[in-house]
């Protein structure tokens, strides 16, 4: 405990000197620093914040220093989140390698792969792209038909992805292929590869929201080197399982904070839109409403943290992650809703006077939220792993 508290004092320390003043402010998702070749900062202190994280490789805090990541102490990570939060840090850096492929490497990669690719996660160097979901094989994933047919050195690619997260901004992609068509979840194989590769092409799917992070993403002929393929020859099904439960943790933690880790202000927006009385919250109803999520929030909060904790002592979190997931989305969605609920006709709006700029990335955030339930794996998928792995429910 004592060595404990001398981290706290040495990482409040250390913050308060490194991390700028324009880095300790609420940040829009358009703030987030995702890294990568063609990644455009928002700020040089932006840059320079990921920068210092990534060189103590605190953007990773509980990876093994031998790829780059901060060697901490699940305690001392916690103790650093803590740090940051108090001094309202931004998160350095947010990517789909930190939270699920980084996880998945440092398990069932090679020790080639984990040089190769861990420290450039670390560093915000290359940004990755998810390769899982198929025209015919979105909810039966084990259904995918894109294939990779060996060719001596290399495998050749072709096939078809879709809702492909950043696929459009991405550097690199993990990739779920089909390299046996006799087998359902026995012929499929992880590859890793650049998407400047010949042959990668993409095309953004827009959505209602009007914004457009998905992705349709093709391969035609693509040759990928035998050398990026992840764990053994067809057991990429047992790789990909894995994976969905870092990205259904990863998803759940929307449900009471976004990337800036700075948690919604329901309550804020309350008392502008609404009022005050008597230095509550003018609508009582609203009032007792948010106090409510703010409460299941706060439980729900401490539970993942508590997995956390268990997964970095060797439990593995498993098929509860799909609890994390359902009930993490359930409660983001609620959040969004009780935002329109607090804005009135202001969250009407979708463009035109009449409209501030927060009334209308706040009705676009409320349509994107239902989105939530469709990526990562459906909600009624979720319900089934819950019934089936969780309780033991018969079929």
């Amino acid at each position: 405990m004592e060595n404990l508290e001398h981290f706290r004092r040495d990482t409040a320390a250390w913050l308060e000197q490194n991390c700028p003043a324009s880095m300790r402010t609420p940040m829009s998702e358009a703030d987030t620093i995702w890294g990568g070749r063609r990644f455009e900062y928002p700020s040089e202190d932006a840059r320079l914040w990921k920068e210092r994280m990534a060189e103590r490789g605190w953007t990773a805090p509980t990876w093994p220093k031998a790829y780059g990541g901060g060697g901490l102490s699940s305690a001392e990570a916690a103790v650093l989140k803590q740090e940051m939060r108090r001094l309202n840090c931004r998160v350095p850096l947010f990517s789909f390698g930190l939270g699920m492929l980084g996880p998945a490497l440092l398990e069932f990669g090679n020790e080639a792969q984990k040089q190769q690719h861990l420290p450039h996660i670390v560093n915000g160097d290359i940004r990755w792209c998810q390769g899982y979901s198929e025209p015919g094989a979105g909810s039966d994933l084990a259904g995918l038909q894109t294939s990779a047919v060996d060719a001596g050195d290399h495998f050749v690619v072709n096939g078809h992805k879709v809702w492909t997260s950043y696929a459009d901004k991405s550097d690199w992609i993990f990739c779920l292929v089909r390299t046996d068509k006799n087998h359902k979840q026995g012929g499929i194989s992880f590859l890793l590869f650049d998407m400047e590769s010949a042959g990668v092409s993409t095309r953004p799917i827009q959505l209602i929201s009007g914004a457009s992070p998905f992705c349709e993403t093709f391969f035609d002929n693509v040759k990928v080197p035998k050398a990026n393929l992840v764990g053994e020859l067809n057991q990429g099904w047992t790789i990909a399982k894995r994976l969905l439960q870092h990205e259904r943790a990863m998803i759940s933690e929307i449900g009471f904070a976004d990337p800036s880790g700075q948690a919604a202000p329901l309550a804020q927006l309350a008392r502008e839109y609404l009022g005050e009385s008597h230095g509550r919250i003018a609508d009582r109803v609203l009032r007792a409403d948010i106090a409510r999520h703010e409460m299941k929030t706060q439980a729900f909060m401490a539970t993942l943290q508590r997995a956390s904790a268990e997964a970095k002592a060797g439990q593995s979190v498993g098929a509860t992650s799909s609890m994390f997931k359902y009930y993490g989305t359930e409660n983001n969605k609620a959040k969004f809703e009780l935002m329109m609920k607090i804005a009135g006709h202001h969250g009407l709006g979708w463009e035109g006077p009449g409209f501030s700029e927060r009334d209308l990335t706040s009705t676009r955030r409320w349509l994107r939220s239902k989105g939530n339930s469709i990526e990562g794996g459906t909600s009624e998928v979720q319900l089934n792993v819950i019934a089936k792995q969780v309780l033991g429910l018969p079929d």
